[in-house]
């Protein structure tokens, strides 16, 4: 985003090359070695559980990089929240499941959808922050498709459904009810999206 000019104006954080407080190619050495750290981390699993791992944090480290980066990043055409949904919910979810009890469940799975909608909802009122300045910058963000009302009920369909597969957890075990202890917060970040809540207040 900093060497294509979306961050050059922003309302939300400081970005670092986009602000220049750091070099493009310093920020990309760092995400390589990030990349290398994981990658590293992802193997000793694979080797201790499946090899099929290695595959699929390969899947996972080509989704970060194309999500921004490269020659037809898909953050640019709409596709963003569907890889998060996948990346960050299922496979992050189910992946976790996988390494530690080395099984998957039913369970584990509705569990990805409420974490896949928690981390979605994260991206949708980012950019709904951000419609202006991507709309400007020809970033075509799923937002910047949906229009501000349609993102704003996007988000709301998030938060309803990452509730509602706690519940749906229930049947495994009551002590997914501790998930709606974050009802208020929840209600609370509701209404201010449907009350119009913008800029710096998103």
């Amino acid at each position: 985003d900093g060497v294509k000019g979306t961050d050059a104006v922003r309302v939300g954080p400081l970005r670092l090359v986009g602000s220049g407080a750091a070099k493009a190619s310093h920020v990309k050495q760092a995400a390589f070695l990030m990349f290398g750290i994981a990658a590293c981390a992802g193997l000793a699993l694979a080797l201790m559980t499946t090899l099929w791992l290695v595959l699929v944090g390969a899947a996972a480290i080509l989704a970060a990089w194309t999500y921004t980066g490269g020659p037809r990043p898909y953050g640019y055409a709409g596709w963003g929240e569907v890889f998060v949904f996948v990346f960050f919910g299922v496979v992050a979810t189910t992946g976790t499941q996988f390494v530690v009890a080395e099984e998957l469940t039913l369970a584990g799975l509705v569990a990805s959808v409420a974490v896949g909608c928690i981390a979605c909802s994260l991206l949708v009122i980012n950019n709904l922050r951000d419609i202006p300045g991507d709309t400007v910058a020809d970033k075509k963000t799923l937002a910047v498709v949906m229009g501000d009302q349609g993102t704003r009920d996007l988000y709301k369909w998030l938060m309803f459904f990452a509730l509602a597969m706690s519940v749906a957890l229930t049947f495994f075990s009551f002590f997914y009810l501790l998930a709606l202890l974050s009802l208020p917060l929840v209600s609370k970040s509701v209404r201010a999206v449907n009350s119009g809540a913008s800029g710096t207040a998103l």
